[in-house]
């Protein structure tokens, strides 16, 4: 049988007893509604993952001694960034939790001119914390024990010129879209580290495409149908794992 698995950030110490943080204890105690003696895994978010017993439960508060260190989902080959253009509300989320399932190794939000969310700095924080929830449960869920990243969001100009400005030139960066001229799966060859850049609702607009190939991206379409922007992520993430990947 399956365990159930909760993300409780390190360090993690082998036969020591830990707290699990408050919405993991809160799922443990009142929606699974487990109790002393039942077994679990928790994970550190860092590759680290262990089988533990549950010593205590006290109203949402549960305590748990660390038995032995256990063997999670390996970790995609590809090192993906997936550079996602900030989409509405359920879509962002479906996106992002889809993404940890498909092996992303992180995630950066970016703001473009057809973004129909826009988000202040108080806002921004209390988004980024969302999606990380998000992603944690994604890990949760599909067996991994090394969380993606989650950047704070930033608009698309800015990291493009974070991009240009970095002297690091190794790894391929794709952008898609609809109209390229070359398709991603029919790329010659692959770089192990990755990154992707796809739009929010309405693709992105000419202009941003222009400055993405100026900071090193090349285009990159995933077929004769325009994917909507829950979509086209995912598909491009399959075909790269599918390819060059662990979905082989």
């Amino acid at each position: 049988m399956r365990l159930n698995r909760i993300h409780c950030a390190g360090p993690l110490v082998l036969g020591s007893q830990i707290e699990l943080p408050a919405a993991g204890a809160h799922h443990v105690a009142r929606v699974l509604r487990l109790r002393e003696g039942a077994h679990l895994c928790v994970f550190d978010g860092g590759g680290s993952e262990f089988h533990g017993e549950i010593v205590r439960v006290t109203g949402d508060k549960v305590t748990v001694r660390l038995d032995a260190r256990t063997g999670s989902a390996p970790e995609s080959p590809l090192s993906i960034t997936l550079v996602q253009g900030v989409s509405r509300g359920e879509r962002m989320d479906w996106t992002l939790q889809k993404a940890t399932e498909l092996g992303v190794a992180t995630i950066v939000p970016v703001l473009t001119a057809r973004s129909v969310v826009r988000l202040d700095e108080k806002q921004a924080r209390k988004k980024q914390e969302h999606w990380r929830a998000i992603v944690v449960g994604a890990c949760e869920q599909c067996g991994r024990a090394t969380v993606p990243a989650v950047a704070a969001p930033v608009t698309l100009r800015e990291h493009l010129a974070g991009t240009r400005a970095s002297t690091r030139r190794d790894g391929l960066r794709l952008a898609l879209s609809p109209s390229a001229p070359a398709s991603l799966a029919g790329l010659a060859s692959m770089s192990r580290k990755i990154e992707l850049l796809a739009g929010p609702e309405g693709g992105l607009a000419d202009d941003e495409l222009l400055a993405a190939r100026d900071a090193g991206y090349v285009q990159v379409r995933l077929g004769p149908r325009v994917l909507r922007t829950e979509t086209a992520a995912l598909v491009a993430l399959s075909v790269l794992q599918a390819l060059w990947g662990d979905l082989q």
